[in-house]
């Protein structure tokens, strides 16, 4: 029986869109270009997710790859990118609620870095989360078997009672190797709410 859900952060509760998150900067698609490949596509930033580097660390390392007119980019994105860009996903918050209602334990399980507890209470149903693993607290990244250990470890949770929602495959395939149940969410609750109801848990359709 399923008593605890677990879910990922970024396009599960909220969308994450690196594209969209420079918005603001007004960049070329040359500029774009070049921040993508060298920021969100960087080794820095799986550090900054794994914990081995911290952000002044990154900004140091990316800004002398990119154009000094770019570096005011790279410092608001690495240090404030939560100030304009938390979207939450359209539904999530309803169905975190009914999870709850009907008595399940919910957590989260998210690649990030040390920053997401200061701004994960200001996404729409943070308030029904139990626990939240961070992977930069723990130096471990998904799909590493070590952090489902960690995640089943730290909250006395059993593999076989824990489903798991993530939007990469990766991550669902390491949680079932882990002895977890899961499904990869494609940015569609009600596909979500039916995955969830195959998995004996009564959600609304």
């Amino acid at each position: 029986m399923i008593r605890n859900i677990v879910f990922d952060m970024g396009q599960v509760l909220i969308h994450w869109t690196p594209h969209l998150l420079l918005t603001p900067f007004h960049l070329t698609p040359e500029e774009e270009d070049m921040v993508l490949r060298e920021l969100f596509q960087s080794v820095e930033w799986v550090k900054l997710d794994r914990g081995s580097m911290t952000p002044g660390e990154a900004i140091q390392a990316v800004c002398p790859r990119l154009p000094e007119s770019l570096h005011p980019c790279v410092r608001e994105v690495v240090t404030r990118w939560d100030a304009w860009t938390l979207v939450p996903m359209e539904g999530m918050a309803a169905l975190l609620g009914e999870l709850k209602e009907l008595g399940m334990h919910i957590y989260l399980l998210s690649n990030a870095n040390r920053k997401l507890r200061e701004y994960f209470p200001r996404i729409p149903g943070s308030e029904y989360f139990d626990g939240l693993m961070v992977s930069a607290e723990e130096r471990l990244l998904k799909p590493q078997h070590e952090i489902f250990e960690a995640l089943l470890s730290r909250f006395g949770l059993k593999a076989e009672e824990c489903f798991f929602v993530d939007d990469a495959p990766a991550n669902v395939e390491g949680a079932m190797e882990a002895g977890l149940s899961g499904t990869v969410f494609y940015g569609d609750v009600a596909r979500l709410r039916r995955e969830l109801r195959k998995a004996g848990i009564p959600v609304e359709p």
